[in-house]
């Protein structure tokens, strides 16, 4: 069973430059696990750009939905992040909160299950302003039961407030 470190916040609060720095301190080859789908040419771009960021130290893997088809045993992997990872599922499945939460939580249990230190990056994305369509409430209240269910499997949860990590368990 994996080790899980979950760490949330809100956008731009400084999550993935500390799981970064995190991971980078327990390991000298850390797992990049990314989950964003490229979208268009203009969001490859970026996916290419960060990829250049992050280093030679880093192995870099591109996976939108099925990341327990990897076998990381052993490895440190940081995922970034579990939004990105939920917009695949909400998409595919239409928009269907209640499929795509199963979807995502049968596949995030078969993840963790294989030894490896696991850093999970999510968004809290209530903390931001009550959404403005059916839509966007649908996928906020995807994305805070998913930060549950992950939160509850997790061994430690760090909230990134403006830079700064909180102890959250």
């Amino acid at each position: 069973m994996a080790t899980v470190h979950f760490i949330t916040g809100g956008q731009r609060s400084g999550k993935s430059s500390y799981a970064q720095e995190l991971a980078l301190s327990l390991c000298s080859n850390p797992v990049y696990l990314a989950t964003s789908r490229i979208w268009d040419e203009g969001h490859r771009d970026r996916i290419l750009r960060h990829q250049r960021d992050r280093g030679s130290e880093w192995t870099n893997i591109e996976e939108e939905k099925e990341l327990s088809k990897h076998d990381l045993t052993g490895r440190v992997v940081l995922v970034d992040c579990v939004t990105l990872w939920l917009t695949n599922f909400f998409f595919d499945l239409k928009s269907d909160v209640d499929a795509s939460l199963e979807a995502a939580q049968l596949e995030f249990d078969r993840f963790i299950d294989q030894d490896a230190t696991l850093i999970i990056v999510s968004n809290e994305i209530g903390l931001g302003g009550h959404p403005t369509n059916e839509i966007q409430m649908k996928f906020t209240d995807l994305q805070g039961w998913m930060n549950q269910y992950i939160a509850k499997k997790s061994d430690q949860v760090t909230m990134m407030v403006s830079g700064i990590p909180m102890k959250v368990k």
